[in-house]
């Protein structure tokens, strides 16, 4: 098993913040909109930076869409910010009318997602936007798993041409991916190879993955762990080839089991290459108050249940 370190524990969201300020040094057709949420979403930097390409539309996220749509006519590339429920839930019918279905080059930048808003509870806990996201005809679904791959993807879809759904969290987590990363869109990231079983891995899941490869090889298990930053496109090859080779996977996610990653894999290997799967993610439930790592562990987003379904798998073979 390979060995991963690191020595800080960062925000995804500031990575999104660093990565926002990056993109508008090396474009300035890049500009930023919120809703009300500056400190969150980590955009004071770019504020300070580049006050006249700053929006504050207020308590209003859908005429925010509305108003990120309008400004690409003119050739700009507005990135929005906000918590993830009100980039995606409350504003879908903007999304699907003025970006998706009028394919404009919006950026759709979505923090606090999943179960590790925390306290917040299950009012702003969205656990299904990755799938209202990835139905969406020409939407491109990203979902990094530390501050150095979130602060790279948000300069990647800067240069990227079609709109883009970005989602990030709140917690700090392990900062483990090179600062100096490539992020290519629709190419997954091996972390470690593997003959046993496949565990494939979305946002702050990759690192409690990383820790149950290692729980495995205690076990004499193998795993092959790769980390999906891209939802939507897939990148079909690299699963193919390694369930290919290990005969079952692990999905793991922070997520409602329906239409997620998990969904994804499922599909691609049901028309390609039936496998034996486990999905470890939120069981069609809504979430609730607590901290990030109580609500992780209670609803089984960690890696003794990664390990537990690689297990369960293994044994399907």
């Amino acid at each position: 098993m390979k060995k991963y370190t690191y020595t800080e524990s960062k925000d995804t969201r500031s990575g999104f913040g660093a990565g926002l300020l990056e993109a508008g040094k090396q474009n300035e057709n890049v500009v930023a909109l919120c809703a009300d949420l500056i400190g969150s979403l980590k955009m004071n930097d770019f504020i300070k930076e580049f006050p006249e390409r700053f929006f504050q539309i207020g308590i209003a996220e859908a005429n925010m869409m509305g108003i990120a749509a309008g400004l690409t006519i003119g050739g700009k590339i507005p990135f929005t910010g906000t918590f993830a429920n009100f980039s995606t839930g409350r504003v879908y019918d903007q999304i699907r009318q003025s970006i998706a279905y009028s394919d404009k080059n919006v950026k759709i930048c979505a923090s606090h997602a999943g179960l590790t808003l925390g306290e917040d509870g299950a009012t702003h806990q969205i656990l299904e936007d990755i799938g209202l996201m990835k139905m969406l005809p020409g939407m491109t679904v990203i979902n990094p798993c530390d501050f150095n791959q979130t602060k790279a993807a948000t300069m990647a879809i800067a240069n990227y041409e079609g709109p883009v759904y970005l989602r990030f969290g709140r917690p700090v987590v392990p900062n483990f991916t090179p600062a100096d990363q490539t992020f290519e869109i629709g190419k997954a990231v091996m972390l470690n190879e593997g003959s046993d079983v496949t565990i494939i891995a979305t946002g702050h899941l990759v690192w409690e993955a990383i820790q149950a490869g290692e729980e495995l090889e205690k076990l004499g298990i193998h795993a092959e762990i790769i980390n999906i930053h891209t939802i939507k496109p897939l990148d079909a090859e690299a699963v193919l080839n390694s369930v290919t080779k290990t005969g079952c996977v692990v999905t793991a996610e922070e997520h409602n089991r329906l239409g997620g990653l998990g969904d994804s894999v499922a599909q691609l290997l049901a028309t390609k290459n039936p496998t034996p799967q486990e999905f470890v993610a939120v069981n069609d439930s809504f979430g609730e108050s607590g901290t990030p790592t109580q609500l992780m562990e209670k609803y089984g987003l960690n890696a003794s249940s990664i390990v537990a379904a690689a297990r369960k798998v293994i044994a399907r073979k």
